[in-house]
């Protein structure tokens, strides 16, 4: 929470795209007085006037350039497909020191996308919140959304210092823990942490999705808690999501490649019936989960109650 008569982080942010995440962000703000003025930007009409109605930000557009003209820090929260166009349209309004970030799942092609079209004095810092849920849109944010998450921060060598620590401090005052990366690293762990495992999910629940009519039908009625996990993951944005693998396409295929040999092999070995094959396997994958357990990272945020938020 802000000490009283402090200034804030940050005098005005423009927030491009104002989805799950960066409504969560808006929230934050909100709370702890962190953004003098916050503008929104969003497609439509209709998320801007939601955005008013719940109190997100001081200004909304429909126009990149206008929300982000005279901000001391512009979040990108828009589908990673959208990232060079937003940048071109908002350029000539970026004024010097200004700091631009993103809260997308891929890091090189922020820098790709983004970078190029940044004026001088201007700093891209691009950041991943590791953080969400399967809903979407500005009413499903909450504040608590970040709390005791990863957010990684992946800038390009000779980025300045100032401006890195200013977007960590950011979302270290939204609950998270820092990690600093190559952009290349990222991408190749987020492939398999997070890509792959969605790629997974679509394609179980759309496998189950083509059964026959009273085949899918007791399916759905008697599903088990592996199913209904994947059928959450696979809720998930679908326009955010077909971005995420044609911009990370390199690392996804690699680690699909080595998932589609692990598979060949657990079902040769069940063909054979190679229990102690299968059993090792299953062991060896227990240790991955107690890792997780140590390290926090298994209990899903906690959303609040309808009408909470």
């Amino acid at each position: 929470m802000k000490e009283k008569n402090t200034p804030p982080l940050f005098g005005r942010v423009a927030l491009i795209g104002i989805g799950l995440i960066n409504s969560s962000l808006a929230r934050v703000m909100r709370r702890d007085g962190l953004a003098g003025h916050i503008a929104a930007c969003a497609r439509t009409r209709k998320t801007l006037d939601k955005v008013m109605e719940l109190g997100l930000a001081d200004s909304v557009t429909t126009d990149p350039g206008v929300a982000a003209r005279d901000a001391d820090l512009v979040v990108i929260g828009s589908p990673l497909g959208t990232y060079a166009e937003i940048a071109q349209h908002m350029a000539s309004s970026l004024k010097p020191g200004c700091i631009v970030s993103d809260v997308g799942s891929v890091k090189e092609s922020v820098i790709r996308d983004v970078g190029p079209h940044l004026p001088p004095g201007v700093h891209l810092v691009p950041a991943h919140p590791i953080a969400g849920t399967e809903h979407s849109g500005p009413e499903a944010g909450f504040a608590e959304l970040f709390e005791t998450r990863w957010c990684v921060l992946t800038p390009a060598a000779g980025t300045d210092a100032a401006a890195v620590e200013a977007v960590a401090d950011l979302w270290r005052r939204a609950g998270m823990k820092i990690q600093m990366m190559e952009a290349s690293r990222h991408d190749k762990v987020l492939a398999i942490t997070s890509h792959v495992p969605h790629l997974i999910a679509y394609t179980i629940v759309g496998t189950a999705t083509d059964l026959e009519g009273d085949l899918r039908d007791e399916v759905i009625k008697f599903s088990a808690g592996g199913f209904r996990d994947f059928t959450r993951i696979a809720a998930s944005d679908p326009t955010m999501w077909r971005d995420v693998f044609l911009t990370n396409k390199e690392a996804v295929l690699e680690m699909l490649s080595r998932f589609s040999e692990d598979l060949i092999a657990l079902r040769r070995a069940i063909r054979r019936d190679e229990g102690q094959t299968l059993f090792d396997v299953f062991t060896r994958t227990r240790e991955i989960r107690r890792g997780v357990v140590s390290a926090q990272q298994h209990i899903p945020p906690k959303e609040p109650e309808d009408g909470a938020a």
